[in-house]
């Protein structure tokens, strides 16, 4: 089974931006339901209720690797501005990237295990009559970061548990790599790279 993880960034985008990144994460998890994987999200900083500046999405499943070729890029929406009444502007943008380990070692943090706390859940998602329902579903959470993930595509708590260790210390790495290039600290930094003139989609809201 597939697993792919995404950054999602609303760059230095206005709010509108992150109405957009909110919106591109339902789609998502919709369209991860329908192909039959599984979705989890670890929302970044939201300074108002109007959305995310960023977040990582991790899509298990057959269909996972398709939908991240299909993502990866610039996703651009076409709306008006819910919150700017008469804005002109209608076109936000999205940039998504796939959320792979970092390969400078300088720059790697270290996950002591005194910093994560565990709970196990009731798993669930797709998988029919096959669908696990033991107590083998794994939230852990990164004490001094905040950051927490829920990992239930294995069956054994023990590998959902492995699954999660990996997936933070992946994200760490991210936060780690952004701080040492953008010399910002904050916990999901906004990639300034966004290409707006070459969208891979189109959504109209």
């Amino acid at each position: 089974m597939g697993e792919v993880m995404l950054f999602l960034t609303a760059g230095n985008g206005p709010v509108e931006c992150r109405i957009a990144l909110a919106a591109l994460i339902d789609i998502l998890s919709r369209e991860a339901k329908t192909s039959g994987c599984s979705f989890e999200e670890t929302r970044g900083g939201q300074p108002d209720a109007f959305g995310p500046k960023s977040a990582v999405v991790t899509v298990s499943g057959k269909m996972a690797e398709q939908m991240a070729e299909a993502y990866c890029g610039t996703v651009r929406f076409v709306f008006k501005s819910p919150v700017r009444k008469g804005h002109q502007r209608q076109n936000w943008f999205v940039g998504v990237r796939r959320l792979d380990p970092c390969v400078d070692a300088a720059v790697v943090p270290t996950i002591e295990h005194k910093d994560l706390r565990f709970e196990t859940l009731r798993a669930g998602g797709p998988g029919g009559q096959h669908q696990n329902t033991t107590d083998s579903a794994v939230r852990a959470t990164h004490v001094p970061s905040g950051i927490t993930v829920v990992c239930r595509e294995e069956r054994s708590q023990h590998r959902n548990k492995a699954t999660a260790i990996r997936r933070l210390q992946s994200i760490l790495e991210l936060i780690a790599a952004d701080h040492e290039e953008q010399e910002k600290a904050a916990l999901f930094v906004a990639s300034k790279q966004l290409e707006r003139g070459n969208a891979v989609k189109t959504f109209r809201l």
